[in-house]
């Protein structure tokens, strides 16, 4: 194995004693949250951006537990589900399914390389339109449109945006 794929594949080093900033756990995700609900109102063009998607992922991959990512994963998935117009539990059942996969991968890989957080918001990205899209003709019997290509450049461009934040949260964890 080379060197740089044995420094991904290392067990992941938490420290003891390493808490999260009330900050990163509660405000980040409304802040989100309303983002995500009024500024595509007077700027379309930032429709595209996931941020409560985002957010959840940031907690999910540093905490590396899968159980405390579950729940807010679907914590900050219903007060979505809350604030939109979308049917209730949509996106509690998906955030709820991004984190613990997420929280599973973090326990293997070393989420802190920023490759591996590019590759993986990119995935989860993917992976959470899909799966809401599956759910949405499954359980509700919508007929929504899913375009490939595009959920690939959005999840891309979400990738993009999860680098920067995702350092941005993590300064805040070391301030405080």
């Amino acid at each position: 194995m080379s060197d740089f794929s044995e420094r991904l594949l290392t067990e992941p080093r938490r420290r003891k004693g390493e808490r999260l900033q009330p900050f990163t756990i509660v405000l980040a995700p409304l802040a989100a949250i309303l983002f995500q609900v009024y500024v595509p109102r007077f700027f379309p063009f930032l429709a595209y951006l996931e941020l409560p998607l985002l957010v959840t992922l940031h907690y999910s991959l540093r905490r590396r537990d899968p159980l405390p990512a579950v729940f807010y994963g679907c914590a900050v998935g219903l007060i979505q589900d809350s604030l939109s117009h979308f049917p209730l539990g949509m996106y509690g059942i998906v955030k709820t399914l991004v984190a613990y996969f997420a929280a599973s991968v973090s326990q293997r890989f070393e989420v802190e390389h920023p490759v591996v957080t590019f590759t993986l918001s990119f995935f989860f990205y993917f992976f959470h339109q899909f799966f809401y899209w599956v759910l949405a003709r499954a359980l509700l019997g919508e007929n929504i449109h899913f375009d490939p290509q595009q959920t690939l450049l959005y999840g891309l461009l979400n990738a993009v945006v999860a680098l920067p934040l995702f350092h941005v949260f993590d300064r805040l964890k070391e301030v405080g």
